[in-house]
């Protein structure tokens, strides 16, 4: 769970796990997997490290690998 904030600064918790996308607008919206859309004060980039943190704190940040990374642990190029 990740604690993030509307624009009408209202704190809430949200679960990581049904986020399936993050974009900027300019404001950051997160996509839900449900298609709901927020609207939240925090940048992109700060939500994307509480989501990594988060998922290091359950256990699955060894399924996940970031664009830049291949399978051999070796970046690309």
């Amino acid at each position: 769970m990740i604690i993030l904030t509307r624009l009408n600064d209202e704190k809430f918790t949200l679960n990581a796990l049904y986020i399936e996308q993050i974009q900027s607008f300019p404001d950051t919206t997160i996509t839900l997997t449900t298609g709901k859309k927020i609207v939240v004060k925090e940048k992109e980039h700060d939500v994307s490290e509480m989501i990594e943190h988060f998922y290091k704190r359950i256990g699955l940040t060894p399924l996940i690998r970031r664009p830049d990374q291949t399978g051999s642990g070796e970046k690309e190029g």
